[in-house]
């Protein structure tokens, strides 16, 4: 995602370094809105979706912190605190309630440009690896649907087959009945097609489809996808 599609909203009730940083932000790249204080940033929240939030933390009748705390009950959305508070055990308390990183007031802006790139590509990178499952000699693409040998090429899956990945590797670990994917799957799927299908998938997936490693049986319960 370009600089362009990052959307950053400050949270200050300085005027003047609100309206600085958003136009430093801006001439860096991001869409960059702002706030005055906590209840004008959570109706934004309802609004629009943020890539990244600056969030100052003393301010007035709801501060940084309590903002934070209440949004991390709905959001994993990061924060980057900022403090005129230099003691350690501010610090801590931000990070507890969920804070990405800190910075204490006053601040380089540049150092901080380098904070939010730093914690945006961390995120891009950890999305990525969501959507790519590692099983053994291959790798599947969820946002592709698309099963792909590490040494390259691609192993044809069928509709049933991928389907079945994205619902098993969109919890991996999870353990779900026969029924329970029948019913997702629909489109004629009984419990019994469902163990025929997972026995395809263990041969395109599993280097020993008889001892499978990723595509498990969790004996009177059903299956589990087990990624690297």
């Amino acid at each position: 995602m370009e600089k362009a599609e990052k959307h950053i909203l400050v949270v200050d009730d300085d005027t003047r370094l609100r309206e600085l940083l958003q136009r430093f932000l801006r001439e860096h790249g991001y869409m960059v809105s702002t706030a005055k204080e906590a209840s004008e940033a959570r109706e934004m929240l309802k609004q629009y979706r943020f890539n990244l939030l600056v969030v100052d933390v003393m301010m007035p009748k709801e501060n940084g912190f309590e903002f934070l705390a209440k949004l991390r009950r709905e959001s994993l959305v990061p924060v980057i605190m900022l403090t005129a508070l230099a003691g350690v055990d501010d610090r801590i308390t931000g990070l507890e309630n969920g804070a990405d990183d800190y910075l204490s007031k006053p601040f380089d802006t540049k150092e901080l440009l380098l904070r939010i790139a730093n914690i945006l590509k961390r995120v891009d990178s950890e999305k990525e690896n969501k959507e790519k499952l590692g099983l053994g000699l291959c790798v599947f693409d969820m946002q592709n649907k698309e099963l792909h040998l590490k040494q390259g090429g691609i192993v044809h899956l069928t509709a049933v087959e991928q389907n079945l990945l994205m619902i098993l590797g969109e919890k991996s670990g999870q353990v779900f009945t026969r029924e329970k994917l029948s019913e997702i799957l629909g489109a004629g799927q009984s419990p019994r097609s469902i163990d025929v299908q997972i026995t395809r998938l263990r041969k395109k997936i599993e280097k020993d489809s008889k001892n499978p490693r990723y595509l498990q049986t969790v004996r009177g319960k059903g299956y589990m996808l087990l990624p690297d």
